[in-house]
């Protein structure tokens, strides 16, 4: 256990004599003086009772009994009496005539209200897994004071690491989504409702219709105008919920993948009439909920469903989980077009349902270790979801060991959820002190150049961001230099603290990415300073077990092995650097702008398809390489992305080519390329090397497309993209 301490000011009555009848003397010179009294025995007050008695302990020397059912007398704690003050997982904190009571509304209010006593009254603060800080004291005295408090959200979930630490879950007020669906069926259970690998070859009718044919797959929708879906699903919750008694929740949603909703005749119909996709949804849902009346049921309104229908409305035990995937986040939601889009969603809802659940994005999926300032938006999203009946929050951010101040972020969000007025400046500061000890001030320094290079520079925030697409930006040379310094005096504040100094060692991952990622895209740079920044960056990550580099779960060690491999200049002459390029079937016109030089530049891309790669949907490839001269050719290769998350998938095959006129070509040889179902973002080389070696001018390269999405995939009936990038030619 992680454990710092740190001076404070705490109330002044703790270091006075335990002699004010109004006031509950808890630890009197290390002396316990009180003891605690369960109102019920069950698993929420004992829990509560003990994290009390740890604190205390901890705190003071002093232990205090706990009793159940015991006499209650002057200066005892009573925890888990029923109170109507507040609503579900409330609490009521009231010290008076010499009794400590810790009221519960239901759920885990008495959980809560220990933690709110803790914090507020004794000065601990869990700031993140197995870390806390206190303020020691032999005296502990609660003064006279009444606080009920309700949460604003019914339902509140961070995804984030710290969240293993059951105690600052519990403190955060947090809940995880398999205490309330049951058998965890919360999102994209349609496959596992309804699986394709039973139904797809006998019923294909109960898929989507996309482009002319019926589309089984684990990631296709179903068809929810056909009558027999409903039965055969109806029976399936139904011994769900009898295999869970103790949940009335379900999800039944939409699987993963954008635009693969069921386009038949009759679906098509209802679609037209509400105007949107859901409204085939809602309907369906409607049904179950008038079937199961006493049973809640969640459903998505993700992608193509986001959007309400016009006049179905869902009843008021079916839950409307609503994504803000699509939107960008230098700004609240209500300040740029992609999050106005989603406002409009979101108040189009609110108009016919107070049951909704908001699931927000704070997250680099591609890039989880790379500087994402968002901390500016948090209060004013949040605020924006509960003034639009939004009763249910989940926030997606980048929660893994190593990702973007990740603590820090969950610990807003926790916090904001419970009580959105909160300042979230206050909050940030707070945290800091807490978590970077004398750093903190050099790493709240950081946050606001970050921010304010941020907003000035007018890129936006995405997802799907690369440090690249900031390298003029907020992550430019010149800050940079800036950010390294606050962080080389914050390393200096804190190096005789071992805690401190890997917290801020952390912290300062997503800066060093960032600049690993910059150099890869620059020429002429310091191989030297690159390799030597490359080796600590791996260092430190090994050192404190960061896991992963993005949503795919790439490894930091594999990371740095490629790097090396395709980014460190290696003595490898290509014979065809910046050969003029001649188009005969050019990639999608978003990639043209970069294609005429970025197939020979000698700069390879990274795991983001944003930059450097060049794409095509659907559709082959064909173009010709001039390479000004003839050139002896021994062996050709081409670079490309595998990133099933994005629908990049790899082609059937290369095909390469030489001429020495541009007219006449002669085949050198075919790479194909095998199925590949990998999650994992990955680089895939396809080579020819020829038995003897011959002379050309021109090499023409030709890509053969899958055309669709597989049935296992995501965007199943749908183009599927690949990237390509450097063509060498030795």
């Amino acid at each position: 256990m992680i454990k710092s301490l740190r001076k404070m000011f705490l109330v002044a009555c703790l270091a006075t004599p335990c002699v004010l009848s109004a006031q509950v003397c808890l630890v009197s010179k290390g002396k316990p003086q009180a003891r605690i009294v369960l109102a019920q025995e069950n698993d929420v007050n004992r829990k509560a009772a003990q994290l009390l008695q740890r604190f205390v302990r901890e705190t003071s020397g002093g232990e205090l009994p706990i009793v159940a059912n015991g006499r209650r007398s002057k200066n005892c704690v009573v925890i888990g009496e029923s109170t109507n003050e507040a609503t579900d997982d409330g609490y009521v904190i009231d010290c008076s005539r010499g009794t400590l009571a810790i009221k519960t509304a239901g759920g885990k209010g008495a959980i809560y209200g220990v933690a709110a006593l803790l914090e507020k009254q004794l000065g601990v603060d869990y700031l993140a897994k197995d870390f806390y800080t206190l303020t020691p004291s032999a005296d502990l005295r609660i003064p006279q004071m009444h606080v009920a408090e309700s949460p604003a959200f019914r339902f509140r979930q961070t995804f984030s690491y710290s969240n293993n630490d059951s105690t600052y879950r519990d403190w955060m007020r947090l809940q995880e989504h398999r205490e309330m669906f049951a058998a965890d069926m919360w999102v994209h259970t349609f496959d596992r409702l309804l699986p394709s690998s039973v139904y797809g070859k006998s019923h294909p009718e109960y898929y989507s219709f996309i482009n002319g044919e019926r589309r089984p797959g684990n990631h296709s929708q179903w068809c929810l105008t056909n009558p027999d879906i409903f039965e055969i699903v109806a029976h399936r919750i139904d011994s769900i919920f009898k295999a869970n008694p103790n949940q009335n929740m379900i999800s039944v949603s939409q699987n993963d993948g954008n635009d693969t909703y069921c386009q038949c005749p009759e679906c098509r119909k209802v679609n037209e009439y509400e105007g949107s996709p859901a409204g085939c949804y809602v309907r369906f849902l409607n049904r179950l909920a008038e079937r199961f009346p006493d049973k809640q049921f969640s459903t998505l309104a993700y992608l193509f469903t986001m959007h309400p229908p016009k006049h179905v409305k869902p009843l008021p035990n079916v839950n409307i989980m609503l994504c803000d995937i699509d939107t960008k986040r230098e700004v609240p939601l209500t300040d740029n077009e992609s999050g106005r889009d989603f406002v409009r969603a979101l108040e189009g809802w609110a108009k016919i349902s107070n049951n909704i659940f908001v699931w927000d994005y704070g997250i680099n999926f591609d890039n989880v270790v790379a500087p994402f300032p968002n901390f500016h938006i948090l209060k004013k999203n949040i605020q924006l979801f509960k003034r639009n009946h939004a009763t249910m929050l989940f926030e997606q951010v980048n929660g893994t060991l190593g990702t973007d101040f990740a603590e820090l972020r969950a610990y807003m969000l926790g916090k904001l959820m419970w009580n959105p007025e909160l300042d979230a400046d206050s909050l940030m500061q707070r945290f800091m002190r807490g978590y970077y000890g004398a750093a903190a001030p050099y790493l709240y320094r950081y946050q606001q150049m970050l921010t304010g290079a941020l907003l000035a520079s007018g890129t936006p925030l995405w997802i799907y961001d690369s440090p690249i697409t900031h390298k003029n930006g907020m992550l430019n040379a010149n800050l940079r230099k800036a950010y390294n310094e606050l962080f080389d005096e914050a390393e200096k504040a804190v190096a005789a603290d071992s805690a401190m100094l890997a917290h801020v060692r952390i912290a300062r991952l997503p800066l060093r990415y960032s600049e690993l990622e910059i150099a890869r895209t620059e020429s002429g740079g310091d191989k030297a300073a690159v390799e030597k920044s490359l080796d600590t960056f791996g260092t430190i990550c090994a050192q404190y077990g960061v896991p992963t580099l993005n949503e795919r779960n790439n490894k930091v060690e594999d990371y740095c092995r490629l790097y090396r491999q395709r980014f460190l200049p290696n003595g490898t002459k290509n014979k065809a650097a910046g050969a003029k390029v001649i188009w005969n079937i050019p990639p999608q016109e978003r990639y043209q702008p970069i294609a005429d030089k970025a197939l020979t530049d000698g700069l390879y891309g990274g795991t983001t398809f944003v930059e450097s790669w060049v794409g095509w949907q659907g559709e082959d490839a064909d173009f010709v390489l001039d390479m000004g001269e003839q050139k002896q050719v021994n062996k050709i290769t081409t670079d490309f992305l595998h990133q099933l998350g994005q629908w990049i998938l790899q082609p059937k095959s290369v095909a390469y080519y030489a001429s020495d006129d541009a007219k006449n070509f002669r085949l050198l040889g075919t790479h194909e390329f095998p199925e590949d179902r990998d999650i994992s973002v990955k680089f895939v080389p396809a080579t020819v090397t020829l038995a003897a070696p011959v002379k050309a001018r021109y090499i023409r390269v030709v890509v053969k497309t899958l055309g669709l999405c597989p049935s296992w995939h995501y965007g199943v009936g749908y183009p599927a993209w690949f990237f390509l990038d450097e063509v060498v030619v030795e």
